[in-house]
């Protein structure tokens, strides 16, 4: 495996917010992570990267523990983050937001505005002054200049104009026809479903529910996705 969640803990301060986690994703994978608002999507991804370290559990990733790891140090062995609300350098153009992420591979500048050729044409504007659609696209180019072994994408297309959505979606479904292995986290299941290979449910800090999409019926959606 890729990526190995085991029994994964979590605790903000006194509080705990996750319960125990399991998930796994192979290499060349997409892993839909799933739940409503507050269920532990976004601290599950946060303790992947050691932005909140786990408590107790275990993280896995290409046979090393990163549990307790530098985030510094996780990015370095091949994870890359598209984290929810953008948060792209404000004051750097394009071109630099891409360029200080940049690690030697594939993915290259001319690569990534290829996939997005909106930030060819915005490379000498300041990220500040992009649309919420092309920082968007700015943070999953600046994530994929680190050349990740796997990319996790927090809500993507959250809030977005149903145009930039299809654009998002469209270098999602590119990205997978090359082999990366990717974790999406997001709410359209009509998008994110076709280009899963499975499917992981969390309800209130647990793992509850794991799958293929086409397991995925209509009393699983309603009895964990519903609103």
């Amino acid at each position: 495996m890729l990526l190995q969640i085991e029994q994964l803990e979590t605790f903000y301060g006194a509080s705990q917010a996750l319960f125990g986690v399991d998930l796994s994703i192979a290499k060349g994978e997409v892993l839909a992570l799933m739940g409503r608002n507050g269920m532990g999507k976004t601290t599950t991804i946060s303790s992947v990267f050691g932005l909140n370290p786990a408590k107790r559990g275990k993280v896995v990733f290409n046979g090393t523990d990163i549990t307790k790891q530098k985030p510094y140090k996780i990015a370095r062995l091949g994870l890359g983050l598209v984290p929810e609300g953008r948060r792209c350098f404000p004051n750097l153009t394009v071109n630099e937001n891409l360029l200080a992420s940049a690690r030697h591979g594939e993915w290259t500048i001319e690569g990534v505005r290829k996939l997005f050729p909106r930030l060819e044409e915005r490379g000498q504007q300041s990220a500040q002054t992009l649309s919420g659609g092309e920082q968007q696209m700015l943070a999953v180019g600046r994530a994929l200049m680190t050349n990740p072994e796997l990319i996790v994408l927090d809500e993507a297309t959250e809030g977005l104009a149903p145009v930039i959505r299809q654009e998002i979606w469209k270098a999602i479904r590119a990205l997978k026809n090359t082999g990366q292995s990717i974790i999406v986290v997001d709410k359209t299941l009509s998008e994110l479903l076709p280009v899963a290979d499975q499917c992981v449910i969390l309800e209130k800090g647990v793992t509850v529910w794991r799958g293929t999409p086409d397991n995925l019926d209509a009393d699983v959606q309603e009895r964990y996705l519903g609103v």
